[in-house]
């Protein structure tokens, strides 16, 4: 592109220089030639005036006195009746510029001289012509190669960053050439790049998630099918075959909402559900863990609260606080549940250490965690419950108090708090 650029432009010039340059030339020559014929006929008339006015006089008319009257490098030859003709400088040879004035009284005046001296002059002023028309020539070389650069420079650029989008780099590069249509391309090209890190961020979160959300369900899957492998009562067995099928529809859910929020996060499922059987959900699940590990998960607060919300967010939220407990806390866990304003409240905590003094105000961002683990599910869990209206809180580092605050359903009637189980 640079190529044909510098060609074309220069082509245009050539054009031009060569339209108005011969043009040029040829005015220019006739007028020269106009006026070193204008100069010989002026000569000549003022010759003839001379040798009127001598005759006039009866004063001597000779070469001496005629030389003075005519410029060097020219040839005069006057004829007068009765006399010799007389001759002034040397006569030229070869082409000629001539001119003939007769006078009242018969006396003839014949003015030459040679054409080089036009020929001299034109030949200066083609060397004129020729030198302007170079130094055009190299002007319109190095703006057009100005221009090409200026051109092809940017759609290289532009190039560059189709193909680092292409080849999955979408980090918009910003940068502008001051050509209005390459700008409107570059304007275009950083916004597809944002668009597309946009995506790739949300796919890639939406990976973190899944990855995150599904373990808890497939970990508590897979002890029930461990249980039931291990055990020859049928009851047993007919007993953690229904818990593990309820696993599965929890997954399920899981999953659901997992594409729901990644199609849109504003959508939400909210409902009016009790919030006891979530949390004896999440107690009779996470048991076994729990017995496993020597430690105990236990429930109070009071009795009977409906809340507004999604079941299986809100269940998510409470396995992702009791995980938490399990792998970074000690001792028992306790749920508790109680009321303040219009607001239904699940508190839990634990024995442990707490929750570091440097990551208090930053424990819900992601990949920010006390130990190594993914960061993941704390922002997963606050995900999770502003999207359906309400909020994950930490209200207290040490001993660690994590409470999820939901929109509350009046009751009818008063319910007593349930003691610790």
């Amino acid at each position: 592109m640079r190529r044909r650029l510098i060609n074309s432009t220069l082509a245009v010039v050539l054009v031009v220089i060569a339209v108005f340059g011969v043009s040029l030339v040829i005015v220019e020559t006739r007028t020269i030639s106009s006026s070193a014929q204008e100069s010989v006929d002026s000569e000549a008339l003022r010759l003839i005036s001379v040798i009127e006015s001598r005759l006039l006089g009866a004063e001597r008319i000779n070469p001496g006195v005629l030389a003075e009257q005519i410029d060097d490098g020219r040839y005069a030859l006057v004829k007068m009746p009765g006399r010799a003709p007389i001759e002034v400088g040397d006569r030229p040879s070869g082409s000629v510029i001539s001119a003939t004035e007769e006078g009242e009284h018969g006396e003839k005046v014949t003015v030459e001289e040679s054409r080089s001296s036009v020929t001299r002059e034109v030949g200066r002023t083609l060397m004129i012509i020729g030198a302007v028309a170079l130094l055009a020539i190299v002007s319109a070389v190095l703006l057009a190669v100005r221009q090409a650069n200026k051109l092809a420079s940017p759609l290289t650029d532009l190039a560059e960053t189709a193909e680092r989008l292409g080849s999955g780099d979408p980090r918009p590069r910003h940068k502008r050439y001051g050509v209005p249509e390459l700008d409107r391309v570059a304007d275009v090209l950083d916004s597809s790049a944002e668009r597309i890190a946009r995506m790739l961020t949300a796919e890639r979160r939406l990976a973190a998630d899944a990855s995150h959300q599904l373990r808890t369900p497939l970990t508590a899957l897979s002890m029930r099918i461990e249980e039931i492998s291990v055990t020859d009562d049928p009851e047993t067995v007919k007993e953690e075959a229904n818990i593990a099928l309820t696993q599965v529809e929890r997954l399920t859910d899981v999953v659901q909402r997992l594409l729901t929020n990644a199609r849109d996060p504003r959508t939400g499922s909210a409902v009016v559900f009790d919030l006891d059987e979530i949390v004896k959900q999440q107690i009779e699940e996470w048991r076994p863990a729990y017995r496993s590990e020597g430690r105990a998960v236990v429930c109070s607060g009071k009795h009977g609260l409906r809340a507004v919300g999604t079941p299986g967010a809100v269940a998510q939220v409470l396995a992702a606080l009791i995980e938490n407990s399990l792998m970074h806390g000690g001792g028992t866990v306790a749920l508790r549940t109680r009321v303040t304003g219009n607001q239904a409240v699940i508190e839990v905590t634990d024995e442990g250490p707490g929750v570091p003094a440097d990551l208090g105000a930053r424990i819900f961002e992601r990949t920010i965690s006390g130990r190594n683990s993914t960061g993941i599910g704390l922002a997963v869990a606050r995900d999770l419950a502003e999207a359906d209206g309400g909020r994950l809180e930490l209200l207290q580092q040490q001993p660690p108090v994590f409470a999820l605050f939901l929109s509350q359903v009046a009751l009818d009637r008063k319910e007593p708090e349930r003691p610790v189980r």
